[in-house]
């Protein structure tokens, strides 16, 4: 008995010592790798999460897509899962110096609000009050 693992059929020792002393360019490793995909962070999610129960509990929205694309995060709002999306809250880096990284946009197309801050472009969902006679 040693203590090196079993090795599978047919491979032998020299085989896999040779297989494991190649070096690899660590820089060359990391350009060479797909890019990772821009995401939500945790509590940007949570942020537009709780815009979405809202929506849901007063029955304007009913569900949702969230995707990460190698240049923004995207979160759809769907009235219903078939049609186009209502609304769309994305997240593009590339414009956080500019106009910044946040944006909402409807179903046309237009940008109702962007902004650098979360909160402050979810705001666009607040219902605004309304004065009731009585």
């Amino acid at each position: 008995m040693t203590d090196q693992p079993d090795l599978p059929r047919g491979d032998t020792r020299s085989d896999r010592e040779t297989a494991s002393n190649v070096v690899v360019d660590f820089h060359e490793y990391r350009n060479a790798r797909d890019p990772l995909p821009i995401t939500f962070h945790r509590r940007e999610l949570d942020l537009i999460l709780r815009i979405y129960g809202r929506m849901v509990g007063d029955g304007d929205w009913r569900d949702y897509a969230i995707d990460h694309l190698k240049d923004r995060a995207v979160f759809s709002v769907f009235k219903r899962s078939g049609e186009t999306p209502l609304y769309r809250i994305e997240k593009n880096p590339r414009l956080s110096s500019k106009q910044g990284a946040f944006s909402v946009v409807d179903v046309n197309g237009r940008i109702l609000k962007r902004g650098h801050e979360l909160p402050q472009v979810l705001k666009v969902f607040d219902k605004a009050l309304k004065l009731i006679d009585t």
